[in-house]
């Protein structure tokens, strides 16, 4: 078989998962990519109709996996890393993120902390990153070009807040529309298939019920995907209680303004009700598992099983500087862990496993993010984004040492593994790491 350049094999193991979360494992298999996408896949090929050009073969300590989904990671706050988790959630907004946020009116300063989010993601496996962006549409425009740049893809949000504060870090309602439609324009006109704008109203606490309701209308009329946060913090609850009394839950509030939608992403979710997980999962929308976050800021330990039961779309964000690691290994590391916690102060509670947190991190990433037709698994017609494990390499922890089945290979990667077992990150079949 002879490839053209935009072609390539690959040959060797594989896991992913399907719709339902089971692992599918293949030993000895090989994945055909043409124009970005996945041709064909052939479970145990013959080597000898294959010509060695354009063809990767991996090792015996080698193998490969869809790309990570980090469904939300606020590119803006990088530089707050490791600061200020003695506090809790709005104490730290304000001590720490609003003042760093404002930053990013310099767009030198910009472009030098998004270049570096998008070079560390994409070297910690990230292949799509739905990302909060600044209040400042020219920066937001400044992460798209960064990602576009790369070889990323992702969501660009550029943050809609009105609710006038001190520091005068916020637009008008006016401003904010007419902002949120430039900046949609302008995004779109870096003409990247890899990158989308989403709509980002910051949360019920930074928006009125007004421009809510203008974001769902944009939402709606350009077909536009939507993120922001839900039931994150106790004192955030009740703040979004006294602020909208005429409604009965905080989802009750988003529903209202028309951003509840089968293309909308809410982090962390810890607190909802039954009528409220009810109310999102009739929408269509998604919860982002955001552990480490909820760990640091001392949010609260959210029971992903009872989500999960109800049939909510689950996906994982870092949620970076909320979350101390702007790795998805290290949350499904933390996801993991929050769930071995719940299961020890909870009678008859079954704990997260690692095929669970690998679904979330991919195809279940997807599947919230409403783009499991078009990644997050291997499947032909889909496109080809992955990550080359290898679970031997010469600086890491992990090792050959004895050998190991292909699950338990991905068992070492997930509890043990870091970015220097990642040897290679692909991107709609371009190869960025």
């Amino acid at each position: 078989m002879s490839l053209p350049s935009k072609e390539k094999i690959f040959v060797g193991s594989f896991i992913h998962t399907n719709q339902y979360g089971e692992l599918i494992i293949v030993v000895h298999g090989m994945i055909h990519v043409k124009n970005g996408k996945i041709c064909n896949i052939v479970v145990n090929p013959k080597l000898s109709d294959i010509k060695n050009e354009n063809v990767s073969v991996l090792s015996n300590s080698q193998f490969l996996i869809p790309g990570f989904i980090d469904c939300h990671i606020h590119a803006v706050q990088l530089p707050n890393l490791g600061v200020g988790y003695d506090k809790k959630l709005l104490e730290w907004l304000e001590r720490y993120t609003f003042p760093l946020e404002k930053k990013y009116a310099d767009d030198k300063f910009s472009e030098q902390v998004f270049n570096t989010v998008v070079k560390q993601t994409v070297v910690k496996g990230t292949t799509t990153a739905c990302y909060f962006a600044s209040l400042y549409s020219k920066a937001s425009v400044l992460l798209g070009q960064a990602a576009i740049n790369i070889g990323q893809r992702a969501f660009i949000g550029k943050v809609s807040m009105n609710m006038k504060r001190n520091d005068d870090y916020y637009e008008t309602t006016d401003e904010s529309i007419k902002n949120i439609n430039k900046f949609i324009e302008t995004l779109n006109n870096l003409n990247s298939h890899l990158i989308k704008p989403i709509i980002t109203p910051r949360f019920a606490l930074s928006c009125d019920m007004t421009l809510m309701k203008e974001l769902g209308k944009l939402a709606k009329n350009k077909n536009l995907h939507i993120q922001t946060h839900i039931s994150e913090n106790l004192d955030e609850i009740e703040a979004v209680r006294n602020k909208f009394p005429e409604y009965s839950s905080y989802a009750a509030v988003y529903d209202a303004a028309g951003i509840l939608t089968n293309k909308t992403v809410l982090a962390h979710g810890i607190y909802l009700s039954d009528n409220e997980i009810a109310l999102i999962n009739e929408r269509g929308a998604a919860i982002v598992h955001c552990p480490s976050s909820n760990t640091c800021l001392k949010s609260g330990l959210c029971d992903i099983q009872r989500l999960k039961s109800k049939g909510v779309k689950i996906g994982l964000g870092t949620d970076v500087s909320g979350g101390q690691s702007c790795s998805i290994l290290d949350t499904m590391k933390a996801a993991l862990q929050v769930s071995v916690h719940l299961s020890l102060i909870r009678d008859n509670y079954e704990a997260l496993n690692y095929k669970d947190v690998f679904h979330m991190a991919t195809l279940g990433g997807a599947a919230a993010l409403a783009m499991d037709n078009q990644i997050g698994n291997f499947e032909v017609g889909k496109e080809f984004d992955a990550l080359v494990v290898d679970i031997d390499v010469s600086d890491g922890i992990l090792n050959n040492l004895q050998s190991s089945t292909l699950e338990e290979k991905l068992q070492k990667f997930i509890y043990s593994g870091d970015d220097r077992n990642i040897v290679e990150v692909y991107v709609n079949g371009c190869k960025i790491k």
